[in-house]
């Protein structure tokens, strides 16, 4: 008897420790796959307003990514060297 509460909190404790690992690394991927997609969505809008303008971003893996990480300063970052390429 007494080695079965031994072993019921050994596996919770395993179990709290191997959630504790792989909980934090699926919640930054989600969080980047959802600002990717917000970014994305960014990219987008400001696509529909630059048209009357003749202003054009791509909208790619890469833009979106870089939004995704960035944020508004990524959005920024992209708009400033549209402006400088060309």
């Amino acid at each position: 008897m007494d080695i079965n509460i031994i072993t019921y909190l050994a596996c919770i404790c395993f179990i709290f420790i191997f959630g504790r690992i792989f909980i934090v690394p699926i919640k930054k991927i989600l969080k980047l796959v959802l600002n990717s997609i917000l970014g994305g969505a960014v990219i987008f809008i400001i696509n529909l307003i630059g048209a009357n303008f003749g202003f054009h971003i791509g909208l790619n893996f890469f833009t979106s990514i870089l939004i995704g990480l960035l944020g508004l300063p990524g959005v920024v970052c992209l708009i400033v060297v549209k402006l400088l390429v060309g």
